[in-house]
């Protein structure tokens, strides 16, 4: 080959590598046109972004994405409530994890097995494909475990450090009476005869998922003192004499460094003081230690904004380290209904984790294509 072809052949190299690694920016606003509530993506190694949520079907879909800001309705990719299935109903809070060429959809459902009839039945399932757009496939006819009350929003960590699979999830407040000096408020001042409560456990989970090694941990639950400095916002729903429930759920963990950070979700799903925290251990069963600059995520309707109920969110964390939280929102116009958000977030050197949001002014993602 003469020299002029060599030069040729290694500029067209360099300019089809430097166009490899422009970065694509993307402009868009909060909320997303996505009616989820408890929306996870997944970043898939076809290079696609998958998005699942709770949308009050027998079952979940996805949206696929390109950029994180496009979406196109995939359609059903689970369906539950069918004569083969150990699930019921509510069908909530999906999570998709990509493992050595397969897709496990977590998920909760109220359970068949139900012979005292109780409320809620809650357990966490899950279900097998080969695409992430499914079908999904329950690998079992039975919940993954059974801890003898109802659980629901199972998160999992996949841990280098020591090969172990972790899983988390929340207790419900279901028939979880729990004394301390808030619930002793609240008769007091006549509002509820008892406050019932949600915690948060972990657990090393079995390698194929079916079923836990060990005994649950408990990691997280609301304040037990009024001085407890995560007392306030964390009873919010209780205190503003709106519901007899205090909520610690939708964690998800992630690890920076040798910390690992639960983030979660306290007070009421369906109020306007949802919102986010995070905690702090150096172990992934703790113990954990709440922050001090809690909430970091919450409504803004006392600042200008027009967002409330902000809450059960994941991290989605880019190939070059970037991460965006995810989660739900309630704003005027979507009234009820939930709906996504992505905002840019980041744990600083201090170890300072922050979430700039909610948002709903123009703002941009970048994507190195």
């Amino acid at each position: 080959m003469c020299m002029k072809n060599i030069f040729f052949s290694l500029l067209c190299v360099l300019f089809l590598f430097s166009c490899g690694n422009k970065d694509t920016k993307v402009v868009y606003s909060n909320p997303l046109p996505v009616a989820f509530g408890d929306p996870f993506i997944l970043h898939a190694s076809d290079g696609m972004f998958y998005m699942y949520g709770t949308s009050g079907e027998n079952g979940f879909r996805t949206y696929s994405s390109e950029d994180m800001v496009h979406w196109k309705d995939e359609g059903l990719v689970y369906r539950g409530a069918t004569s083969e299935s150990w699930t019921v109903d509510c069908f909530w809070a999906p999570e998709v994890y990509e493992r050595n060429g397969k897709y496990y959809l977590f998920f909760s459902a109220n359970w068949k097995e139900n012979p005292t009839n109780e409320l809620e039945k809650f357990r966490i399932g899950v279900a097998v494909s080969d695409k992430p757009t499914g079908p999904f496939k329950e690998m079992y006819d039975r919940p993954v475990f059974d801890p003898g009350y109802p659980v629901i929003d199972a998160n999992l960590y996949f841990d280098d450090a020591n090969g172990k699979v972790y899983m988390y999830y929340s207790r419900c407040c279901y028939k979880h009476p729990v004394e301390s000096e808030i619930a002793d408020m609240a008769r007091e001042k006549g509002w509820f005869d008892e406050v019932e409560e949600s915690w948060i456990y972990g657990v090393e989970i079995e390698p194929d998922f079916s079923g836990i090694i060990g005994e649950p941990v408990l990691l997280l639950r609301p304040p037990v003192k009024l001085d407890d400095k995560q007392a306030e916002w964390e009873s919010r729903s209780v205190t503003a004499n709106e519901v007899n429930r205090r909520w610690t759920e939708g964690s998800y963990i992630v690890k920076k460094g040798d910390t690992y950070y639960m983030m979660y979700s306290a007070n009421f799903f369906g109020g306007q003081y949802y919102a986010v925290g995070y905690a702090t251990s150096g172990n992934p069963l703790g113990p954990f230690r709440k922050a001090d600059n809690n909430p970091v995520l919450q409504k803004n309707t006392d600042r200008g904004g027009d967002v409330t109920g902000t809450g059960h969110n994941m991290v989605l964390t880019l190939p070059d380290g970037r991460m965006y939280c995810v989660y739900h929102g309630r704003t005027t116009k979507t009234g009820d209904e939930r709906v996504v958000f992505i905002d840019h977030m980041e744990i600083k050197e201090d170890g300072k984790l922050v979430v700039n949001g909610p948002t709903t002014d123009e703002q941009t993602i970048s994507l190195r294509k």
